[in-house]
C-alpha cells in the first residue's frame, strides 16, 4: 500500500459533447457487457436519455471516497482505478474497472471508495435516485443487477484466496489471467493484456511492494510465461500461467 494519491492529478472537469444519436446505444461496445442488455431497444432508448456522457481524462478523479453517493456510472470505455484511502494515509487499490462494468451501486449514502481513471475514460452517468426508479420499472434489469452483484462478490472473494494463500509469482500470474479473461469479455480472445495501472497500483491491488510485482515480471519473462510490452505483457504460455494461478 501506498500512501495519499498523486496531488497532481487532474481534477474532475470533463463533460463529452452530448450529441446522442437515435441507435447510439444499439452500437456502444459496453451494452452486451453491462446491465444494458437485459433492455429492449425502446426501453434502452428511455434509459440512454437519462444518462449524462461524460469523459475523463487519465488520473482525473471521477468520485471520492465518502463524497455524498449521488450517481451511478455505466463504463463504456478506457479503465478505472478503484481504492480506499486508510486512517494513516495509506491507499489500498480494491479494484480495477473496465468497459461494461457499473459502479456507485453501494446502498450506503457515501461512497465506500474512490476512483481514478487510469486512461481516457467514458461513461454514462445517472442520477442515482432516477436509475433506482428506472431499475424499479424494469425487473430484467433488476435480475442483472443482481447477477452483477453476485458475480462481483465472487471476485471479492477470490481477492481473498489470492491475498491470503498465494505466493507472490502466483499473485502476479492470477492477475494477469484474470485480466486477460475480462479483456477477453471486451475484445475476444486476447495473448496482448494492456496494463494501464502502475506496478505500484498492481503492488496496491496484491499486496506486495512494488519491487517485488518488478521483480516478478522480470521472474515470469525468463521463465519464457510473458513478454513486457511497452503498453503491457504478452502472455506466451497461457497454461502454465492458469496452473500458477490455481496454485
Amino acid at each position: 500500500m501506498t500512501s495519499l494519491r498523486d496531488s497532481s492529478a487532474p481534477s474532475r472537469l470533463s463533460v463529452c459533447h452530448n450529441s446522442k444519436s437515435s441507435n447510439e446505444c444499439e452500437h456502444c461496445q459496453a451494452r452486451s457487457l453491462s446491465v444494458c442488455a437485459a433492455l429492449e431497444p425502446e426501453d434502452l432508448s428511455r434509459l440512454d436519455q437519462l444518462a449524462r456522457k461524460i469523459c475523463f481524462s487519465p488520473r482525473q478523479t471521477m468520485f471520492e471516497q465518502d463524497e455524498p453517493s449521488d450517481s451511478v456510472y455505466n463504463i463504456t470505455g478506457g479503465s478505472v482505478r478503484l481504492y480506499k484511502l486508510l486512517p494513516d494515509g495509506r491507499r489500498q487499490v480494491v479494484g480495477f474497472a473496465l468497459c461494461g462494468d457499473f459502479l456507485g451501486l453501494s446502498m450506503g449514502e457515501r461512497n465506500v471508495f474512490s476512483a481514478d481513471a487510469l486512461n481516457e475514460v467514458n461513461v454514462c452517468q445517472f442520477p442515482r435516485q432516477v436509475f433506482s426508479d428506472f431499475v424499479d420499472a424494469h425487473p430484467r434489469l433488476l435480475r442483472r443487477l443482481h447477477e452483477f452483484a453476485s458475480h462481483e462478490l465472487s471476485i471479492a472473494q477470490e481477492q481473498l484466496v489470492i491475498l491470503g494463500r498465494r505466493s507472490a509469482e502466483e499473485k502476479v500470474a492470477a492477475f494477469l489471467v484474470a485480466l486477460r479473461d475480462r479483456q477477453s469479455r471486451i475484445n475476444g480472445s486476447v495473448h496482448n493484456v494492456p496494463l494501464p495501472m502502475t506496478r505500484q497500483d498492481i503492488g496496491d491491488f496484491l499486496g506486495l511492494t512494488v519491487e517485488t510485482v518488478s521483480r516478478m515480471f522480470t521472474r515470469l519473462a525468463k521463465q519464457k510465461l510473458i513478454v513486457v510490452t511497452p503498453d503491457g505483457a504478452r502472455l506466451l504460455d497461457s497454461p502454465k500461467l492458469e496452473a500458477m494461478a490455481a496454485a
